[in-house]
């Protein structure tokens, strides 16, 4: 039941991490009107569907690449201000789920492996 849980929480985290990252810089609040090609941050995340079937040697490495994203977040929530100081914040915290999921999923499997 937990590695479920766990597998349920990256996944949903990671899916809503992408489509969080495009909207912002698309619609919500981008760094110019029309949108801004930042968004093209999302494309290492695309790279991530390991992460969907449940591949552990994804999920490692998601793991490593999503504190990039955490510390965007971190920075743009202390320096922007109104929306994008929210979206900033709604980053850091999918960025922490998906992390913390992702590590617990990871070495839950490794156990099981053996």
């Amino acid at each position: 039941m937990p590695a479920t849980l766990l597998y349920f929480s990256a996944s949903t985290s990671l899916i809503a991490l992408i489509f969080l990252c495009v909207l912002w810089e698309a619609v919500l609040a981008p760094i110019r009107p029309g949108g801004s090609l930042l968004m093209l941050k999302v494309l290492p995340l695309l790279l991530l569907f390991g992460v969907l079937r449940g591949r552990v040697y994804s999920y490692q490495w998601a793991s490593l690449l999503v504190l990039a994203y955490f510390c965007e977040g971190v920075v743009r929530s202390w320096s922007e201000r109104g929306p994008s100081r929210t979206l900033a914040v709604a980053e850091t915290a999918l960025a922490v789920i998906f992390f913390f999921s992702a590590i617990f999923y990871a070495r839950l499997s490794a156990r099981h492996a053996r």
